[in-house]
């Protein structure tokens, strides 16, 4: 409304500045040619009554005064050239003699020369003022072209143009009392029209999927409004619906994913088991002298597992972490070696500067972590001529820090944002929840892990534990 009117104010004054400035050239157009005409009348009657011949050469005799009459009479200065365009009198009482105005530019002749009615009207802007200049042609008695009649015309605007000041100074007051009016009026249209809207935005402000939303309510509203609380509340009983189903999903979802995961944690310790057990199937031998101590390190292996095992059931059983931390003081280098006795394969190899570092935290976990890559890192090189897994412990400040390399396939840089992310898995097997555990266990003891890759030449992962957990 504001804009309109504003809009509307400009055009006005615009198109009433254009009027005024074509009535002004319309009124000294009808001038021109009136005061013209009356001078013609004035010039034609003192041909008639001269004793003179009239020709060329008695102009200058025959207007020698009658010049200053006419245009004392007439209120128009006026000149007489010859058919040359030489000046032969001047209405002017002080003549003050220039090649511009005793002689016509030749451009004046020819276009007056070439003009069907014999006049020619030349325009043109001098010291800032619009100037008009006519010329017509002095005839004799027998209609022959005896001389050039010049009329200078100054168009005086002056009163125009104040006429035209005030008329819009009084436009300006008028348009100002209506730029107030729409702006009071644009206010409180607005404040009606968006006070039920500012319910509504409100309300949506205060929409939220996992609690309860209340209804709009609005007294009398109009049919847009009407429509719009409407669809409204016929959302937050859709709302509703689809957050019980929701609820109902994640619950549901949230049970699977913790099904996976025990039966992934499961998997780990029976895998080592079993090859445990095949090991000393097939190498038992009870004439050996180193029986007894072969015993009892497949009984110790079996142990841990079975410990771990039901680590991760009363830990299922509590369903608050999987499993619970159950901090003590070890020598992380003697578990890490312990951690790999499970495996068979040849090309795990172990290294560490250091032969006892100290730190405080869970066996189990600990056991899980190194388990886990070193799993991920065999299933990496299967099909490499010669393969190399390499476990590191090391001191970093305070911190432990862990490392597996191989020389396997490496990670693709597609995969980089995912391999941590639960259930992503590039291998057609396993349910890829092993390194998203690993995450969250490294995350709860306050460390970071991260990886280097480089496909086709192996991968490097890098765990960093705090030595102290509190």
């Amino acid at each position: 409304m504001i804009l309109l009117v504003v809009i509307a104010s400009i055009l006005i004054a615009g198109v009433l500045v254009f009027q005024y400035h074509e009535q002004s050239k319309d009124y000294h157009k009808g001038r021109l040619e009136r005061k013209e005409e009356q001078v013609r009348q004035s010039v034609e009657y003192v041909l008639r009554e001269t004793t003179y011949p009239v020709t060329t050469e008695n102009l200058h005799n025959i207007f020698h005064m009658e010049i200053y009459r006419i245009a004392n009479v007439q209120n128009q200065r006026l000149n007489i050239y010859d058919l040359e365009g030489q000046l032969l009198k001047s209405s002017r009482p002080k003549f003050e003699v220039d090649s511009v105005s005793n002689c016509l530019r030749p451009y004046i002749l020819n276009q007056l020369e070439a003009s069907p009615t014999k006049r020619f009207v030349d325009e043109k802007a001098v010291a800032g003022d619009n100037y008009r200049a006519s010329y017509t042609y002095i005839n004799d008695n027998k209609f022959k072209p005896i001389g050039i009649l010049n009329l200078p015309y100054y168009e005086d605007d002056s009163f125009s143009n104040m006429e035209l000041r005030e008329l819009l100074t009084r436009l300006a007051g008028v348009y100002l009392l209506m730029l107030l009016i729409a702006i009071s009026l644009a206010y409180f249209i607005s404040t009606y029209i968006t006070r039920s809207l500012q319910t509504i935005s409100d309300m949506l402000g205060r929409t939220h999927l996992t609690r309860r939303n209340e209804k709009i309510l609005i007294q009398n509203p109009s049919e847009e409004i009407k429509k719009l609380v409407t669809s409204y509340n016929a959302m937050i009983d859709e709302l509703e619906q689809s957050a019980v189903k929701l609820a109902r999903s994640e619950r549901e979802q949230a049970w699977r994913e913790m099904a996976k995961q025990v039966a992934h944690e499961i998997k780990n310790p029976l895998t080592p088991m079993r090859l445990s057990i095949q090991s000393f199937e097939r190498k038992f031998d009870p004439q050996d002298p180193d029986i007894v101590r072969k015993v009892h390190e497949y009984s110790k292996t079996l142990i841990q597992q079975i410990d771990t095992m039901s680590s991760i059931a009363s830990a299922f059983s509590n369903f608050a972490e999987m499993p619970a931390q159950q901090n003590e003081t070890l020598n992380v280098v003697k578990i890490v070696k312990l951690a790999l006795d499970i495996f068979n394969e040849d090309y795990i190899h172990f290294l560490s500067e250091e032969d006892e570092v100290i730190a405080k935290m869970d066996r189990t976990q600990l056991i899980r972590i190194v388990t886990n890559l070193v799993k991920n890192a065999i299933q990496a090189v299967p099909e490499v001529d010669s393969p190399r897994i390499l476990v590191s412990v090391a001191t970093d400040k305070d911190f432990v820090k862990i490392c597996v390399a191989d020389n396997g396939i490496g990670i693709e840089d597609e995969f980089r944002e995912k391999i941590f992310e639960p259930k992503f898995t590039t291998k057609s097997s396993g349910m890829g929840l092993g390194l998203g555990m690993v995450k969250n266990i490294v995350e709860t003891y306050k460390g970071s892990i991260d990886f280097t890759s480089q496909p086709g030449k192996g991968t490097v992962f890098s765990v960093k534990l705090p030595k102290e957990n509190n």
